[in-house]
């Protein structure tokens, strides 16, 4: 059986935690920032998860990460 290519896309943006999940990193802080509120900049740090409809989407095409 040949080996399962993993999406190139998916691996450089997601990351699977231990439980499972799909950690992504925030939207909306690339550029633009002036006209952004402090508060969406500090809610937008770090990461978050993805929602369970779209972890759906990406679990099958990283078939390694799980």
């Amino acid at each position: 059986m040949p080996k399962m290519k993993t999406k190139s896309s998916c691996k450089k943006r997601f990351k699977v935690t231990a439980t499972g999940r799909i950690v992504r990193a925030q939207a909306g802080k690339r550029h633009g920032m002036i006209k952004r509120t402090n508060k969406f900049l500090r809610n937008a740090r770090g990461t978050t998860l993805l929602s369970k409809a779209d972890e759906q989407i990406i679990k099958p095409m990283m078939p390694y990460s799980r």
